[in-house]
């Protein structure tokens, strides 16, 4: 089983990533299962045609006697989605939801398939969020950028998570590699090709920006469904195989915060 995690800051792309991939890997007849690990619980909506899943947290919250059938959900290409969910704004740990729900389908026995995608939140690395990489789940990890600088500062504060945790006897995580999702930025392919370098990586994927991706979401739908000829239904398919082949596993090692700077003033 391939255990993929996609981290990144909050609102880089990563659902949208994560979700196309999923669909890609489908097409692919490969057995998907897609976990949110956001609070915001949305990252598997365009897979759900739109549908706001019920949440793990949630359902724990409501009732006791929890099936797989309560918190699993079967979206385009027959990929299972679950949302972990987390707690009203303001109250408890945002990566609570993170946690009880891989114990939950520890349980159960769902956490099965050829490919599980993790989609989760990068802004904060806490113990919960990091819980993927650092329970042994996510073995492969790849990081969701843009050129912009706040982008490349949470994927760099990621790389130190993975180095930290990469010493723990039940981590087994590695950094697969660097997703550029473009935001129309000058020399942004070479500036974040240049960052996955430095960091002793390489960017697998560039996906410019294309209006077939809000068409896709207007429509609840992922772009491998709403335009699979389309050249951006090729990047993702193009992803899904590139991380299918991927070999190259490494420790990453994090730049220091003036190193990061003085990289981006570089491309400017």
């Amino acid at each position: 089983m391939r255990q993929i995690a996609l981290y990144g800051k909050g609102g880089i792309g990563k659902s949208t990533t994560s979700a196309n991939l999923s669909a890609a890997f489908s097409e692919m007849d490969l057995d998907v299962m897609q976990i949110g690990c956001d609070p915001k619980h949305d990252s598997t909506r365009m897979l759900m045609h739109g549908r706001w899943i019920p949440t793990v947290l949630e359902q724990m919250y409501e009732r006791k006697d929890l099936t797989a059938d309560d918190v699993i959900f079967t979206g385009f290409g027959g990929v299972r989605c679950v949302e972990a969910g987390g707690p009203e704004p303001g109250i408890g740990c945002a990566g609570r939801g993170i946690i009880a729900t891989f114990q939950l389908l520890e349980k159960m026995k769902a956490l099965y398939g050829d490919v599980v995608v993790y989609d989760v939140l990068g802004d904060v690395v806490c113990g919960g969020f990091a819980m993927p990489m650092r329970d042994g789940y996510a073995q492969e990890v790849y990081l969701v950028t843009s050129g912009e600088l706040m982008s490349l500062y949470a994927a760099n504060n990621i790389c130190k998570a993975i180095a930290r945790l990469s010493q723990r006897s039940t981590a087994r995580c590695r950094l697969g590699g660097v997703i550029c999702n473009s935001k129309n930025m000058d020399n942004e392919r070479e500036l974040v090709a240049e960052f996955a370098t430095r960091i002793g990586s390489n960017m697998v994927q560039f996906v410019p920006r294309d209006k077939a991706v809000q068409a896709a979401e207007v429509n609840q739908m992922t772009v491998i469904e709403h335009a699979p000829q389309s050249p951006q239904a090729e990047v993702y398919r193009a992803l899904a195989k590139t991380i299918l082949s991927n070999e190259s596993l490494r420790i990453p090692k994090a730049l220091e915060l003036d190193e990061l700077e003085d990289l981006a003033r570089e491309y400017l």
